[in-house]
């Protein structure tokens, strides 16, 4: 049997790989911190992605704006230095929880969308090994859809008929109707319906007296 040689230009090309490979490996510390890290990032980007709370009730619109704009904006840098050096975090490198976080930080990323597609197959790879939440994939992928302006597979993305009752209804529309509860099942999300019916009531009871002077006493369910 003939021994393999090595050429200088195979080196050059393959030793980079297989260190950069070796690079995505984190030490439990590391894992921990970055745990830490995605937590707290998550808390704040929750905090930017809800209606005002707290003390942010006093801020003008301009204000609340300005930090929503930089909570997102600080977070996506921070999360696509991560994503180059490690790929999509998922559970075997910080947990569901930090894998969730990562995903949700994400997810917000609308101001990006080319990085949110640049994370989704990456992301999609790691749930086809057990690694990630399909639940999660699904979400982030109708959200690249709607940013794209493009119909959804999955419905995860609402809207709502707000000059009328408040009814949740897939935003821009759907792919494929007749066989989406099927698909949202594969991927660990109950049926439409009652996801539509769970959005519908929540926006119902956070806009309950706009919708009670319209006359719309209750939420409009499916």
């Amino acid at each position: 049997m003939k021994s393999l040689r090595l050429t200088p230009f195979f080196c050059l090309v393959v030793l980079p790989l297989l260190l950069a490979g070796c690079a995505t490996t984190l030490t439990a510390t590391k894992k921990s911190q970055l745990q830490a890290e995605l937590a707290q990032m998550a808390q704040v980007d929750q905090i930017a992605a809800y209606i005002p709370q707290g003390k942010y009730q006093q801020y003008p619109p301009k204000r609340w704006e300005s930090f929503k704009d930089s909570v997102f904006t600080s977070n996506k840098e921070r999360v696509e230095r991560l994503f180059k050096r490690y790929g999509f975090l998922g559970f075997n490198q910080v947990g569901p929880d930090g894998s969730t976080h990562f995903w949700l930080l994400v997810q917000h990323c609308d101001k990006y969308p080319a990085f949110q597609r640049a994370v989704l197959p990456a992301m999609n790879r790691e749930v086809k090994k057990g690694n990630a939440k399909p639940s999660d994939y699904a979400l982030l992928y109708d959200r690249v859809q709607v940013n794209a302006g493009l119909k959804q597979l999955f419905g995860t993305q609402v809207t709502y008929e707000v000059a009328t009752t408040g009814r949740a209804i897939p935003k821009i529309g759907l792919l494929d109707s007749a066989n989406v509860d099927q698909r949202r099942k594969a991927y660990q999300l109950g049926p439409l319906k009652d996801y539509l019916n769970m959005m519908t009531s929540m926006h119902y009871e956070m806009n309950k007296a706009r919708y009670e002077k319209k006359g719309v006493l209750k939420p409009n369910l499916y």
